[in-house]
Parts: C-alpha cells; structure tokens; sequence
C-alpha cells in the first residue's frame, strides 16, 4: 500500500500510476513541471478511485471517470474546485493513463475514451501596447550595478523572442549566437524540442551589456555555471524571481493592470504584435514552438481591431 493525500492507495494503482509517469519522462520527454503537475493529478483521482472501493485499473468505471471530472469542478470531493482551464488538465491526464493502461494490457478497456472535460470560455492572450512594452523595458534597466542590466536582459530577450520564462533562464552562454548577422538564440521547449530563435538588435545590445558589464560581477560570488542569467548568489535566475523582475517593472513602468502583467504577457504580445505587423501566422508558430499551428491562431483573433481599421480606412465602400 501508498499513502498519498492522506488515502492509502492499493499497489495495483500506484504501480501503474508510476509506470505511466516513467513513460512520460522517459519516452515523451516532458518536463519536471509538467511530470509534478501530472503526479499531482493522478494522485487526487487514485484517492477518488479508493474511496469509492476501486484496488486497480481494471475496477475503473466509465461513470467513476465521470464522477470524477464533476468532482473536480466542484470540489464534492472535498478538495479545491478547479476552473474549467485547470479541470482539462486534469482530465488530460486521467485520459493519458487509462489510455496508457490498455494499450500496456494492464486493462481490458480504456474507461475515460468517451468521457470530455467541460467547456471552456474561450479566451484571448492578453497583449500590451509596443508603447508598454517600451515603458516596460525602459523601468527594467533603471538604476545602477549588475541587476538593472541582467533585468533589461532578461526582459528584452522575453520580447525578442517570444520565449517561455523557463526557456530564458534555461538558457546557458553556449546557447546564444551574438554575431550581428545572425544573432540567435536556441530555445529548449516542452518535449525537450530545442528551436532556434532570432535576436533583435535591442534584445542583443541589452544582452552583451548584461554579459561583458555584469554577469562577471555576479558570477564572482558563485561557483561556476553556464546560464546566462545569473542571480546575485551567482547561480542561475529562477523562475519565480524572473517573474518577480517583471512585476516589478510593471509596477515601476506604471502600466495599467501591472498585477496582471507576467512573462506570458510578453509572449502574447511577441505574438500579437508580429501577425498585426503582417507575419505569417505558421512562421509565429515556428517562432513560439507550438507543435501545433491551430494554438497559434488565437492570435490572429487578437488582430481583429487592427483589420477592422484597416478596412474602413481603406476601402472605398466601407463607409456609407
């Protein structure tokens, strides 16, 4: 028996449980994050299962797998109810295991094939003005010593290239082209994909100001490592303090909403700001490493004002 959450979980379903993260990690290459978020998941549906008598995969039930999914919507399961966002993710991974468990033959069927997580509203990225982003660029840099420079760095290569914020302090010194003809940087994305990525002459000026002015300072107080962005201890910039050095600059930028600013932000507005510039929308998905080119098209709804402008400005009968 497992303990986990507090329920004691049978063997049978833990053993598969770890056997279908194995396979994650080891065959889809996912990433620690996703594996966590993953583990989590599977960890409050085994406790389901548990309490209402299931000991392995093959007890499992269409209506549990049901059950389950309102539960999570609701939290009937005495847990936190989860958005509709949240709930997919959840069901994704239910559906990945059971899935995972028939075609390894440790079930006869594959009881979630027909279950479907709940609408989700559609939403659009959020983006910021070019002029915001400006602002926001300019508030990073402010002031004197090694972190002003590493945060215009940091921000300036967020926007540059569209990255995730676990791309960018992912990236080690080896992994960025500083040559004026073809300054790049090579990204390593979900699935361990790696994408070569263009750098902007702002984004790569910022950058060799940060690598010849401040990182030698910063990387004195450590031990060696080869990320790009360093913290003051000299080891490599987290996720969580890359975060904070936006908010920051938000804050200081005074742009409206500046709470609501985060690194996606800057991702949508790389995005958004290329296709209103007349990028092709299957280069902007190259570009931000989509695998697939239909979660790249929400985008292109965001341009829909600029269109609509566009368009009364310009044709003849748009105007009565």
């Amino acid at each position: 028996m497992t303990s986990v959450d507090a329920v004691e979980v049978p063997e049978a379903l833990a053993t598969a449980v770890a056997g279908y993260l194995d396979h994650l990690a080891v065959e889809r290459g996912l990433s620690g994050n996703t594996l966590a978020a993953y583990r989590r998941d599977l960890a409050r549906y085994t406790s389901f299962l548990v309490l209402r008598g299931r000991t392995a995969p093959d007890d499992v039930t269409e209506a549990d797998v049901r059950d389950f999914v309102t539960s999570v919507r609701t939290g009937s399961d005495g847990s936190t109810p989860l958005a509709p966002s949240s709930t997919a993710r959840v069901v994704a991974a239910v559906h990945g295991w059971h899935r995972f468990c028939a075609l390894e033959g440790i079930t006869a069927q594959d009881p979630a094939r027909e279950v479907r997580p709940p609408a989700q509203p559609r939403r659009l990225p959020k983006a910021i003005s070019t002029d915001d982003v400006a602002r926001l660029l300019d508030a990073a840099g402010l002031g004197d010593g090694p972190v002003p420079l590493r945060d215009r760095a940091l921000l300036e290569l967020l926007y540059s290239t569209g990255a995730r914020i676990s791309e960018v302090v992912g990236l080690d010194v080896d992994d960025v082209d500083m040559d004026p003809a073809t300054s790049s940087v090579r990204l390593l994305g979900k699935g361990g994909k790696e994408r070569v990525v263009p750098m902007g002459s702002y984004a790569r000026a910022a950058l060799e100001a940060y690598l010849v002015r401040a990182r030698p300072q910063l990387a004195s107080s450590g031990r060696g490592t080869p990320a790009v962005l360093l913290n003051t201890r000299g080891a490599r910039l987290s996720r969580q303090s890359a975060w904070a050095v936006l908010r920051q600059a938000a804050q200081r930028a005074g742009l409206s909403r500046a709470d609501d600013v985060s690194p996606h932000t800057l991702r949508h507005s790389f995005a958004t700001h290329l296709l209103a510039g007349g990028a092709d929308v299957r280069v902007v998905q190259e570009l931000l490493g989509h695998a697939s080119v239909t979660t790249t098209q929400i985008y292109t709804q965001v341009t829909a004002d600029t269109l609509r402008e566009v368009y009364v400005a310009a044709h003849p009968r748009a105007l009565g």
